[in-house]
């Protein structure tokens, strides 16, 4: 029972820990103190719709709807990309560092919103949650595809609040201008290079 648990556990993490869009975007609201255990709980709700759908039998509706993941891949460009543009001219613009403190918070329904979109308009995302998970899960029967399950869960849970409350602490020096202009360039790049993964087998295919 806890062999299988810790694996649903360790193998998570190790999806869901490479810096991303996710990631990317909750760092960058626990460092403004912004509704920052919103956006981890929104996360948190996705991974757990999305596992479960993969567990108990929904990744190869996903996998073989090519209409569904074209869309999905092609809005998820759309909206890395200008993400990303943002992010790249904070980085490169000093004042921007300087505006962005004084700038009113972003709303908590803004936050729900965009974690949404840099969650489900990532097709990484189903391939993680949905086919590698689910496809593993399909080892197990029973309970145990249940404690799989729970562990994939609880490993959800506590590296985006270990993310959000943990940014959030060391907020102080994170949010110095030249440490969040290196954080802001690094999701730039990061969106930009999810995006360029994205649609690279659109444009051979």
């Amino acid at each position: 029972m806890f062999t299988t648990l810790a694996k649903g556990f360790v193998i998570t993490l190790g999806l869901i820990m490479p810096l991303g869009a996710q990631n990317s975007y909750v760092l960058s609201q626990s460092i403004k103190k912004n509704h920052h255990l919103t956006a981890a709980t929104v996360c948190i709700v996705c991974d757990f719709l999305l596992m479960s759908l993969g567990v108990f039998g929904g990744g190869a509706l996903i996998a073989s709807n090519d209409l569904a993941y074209q869309i999905i891949t092609w809005a998820g460009v759309i909206f890395l990309s200008v993400y990303g543009a943002m992010f790249f001219r904070d980085a490169i613009n000093a004042q921007a560092v300087e505006a962005a403190k004084s700038t009113a918070p972003s709303k908590r329904k803004v936050v729900i919103f965009t974690t949404l979109a840099v969650t489900l308009l990532n097709p990484h995302v189903y391939l993680d949650t949905v086919v590698i998970i689910g496809s593993i899960s399909g080892q197990y029967q029973g309970d145990d595809k249940y404690i799989f399950w729970l562990g994939t869960i609880l490993a959800s849970l506590a590296w985006f609040y270990a993310l959000s409350l943990g940014a959030a602490k060391l907020s102080p020096w994170l949010a110095q201008a030249h440490v969040q202009r290196a954080i802001n360039l690094t999701i730039a790049v990061i969106m930009w290079v999810i995006a360029y993964s994205l649609i690279k087998p659109l444009l051979l295919s």
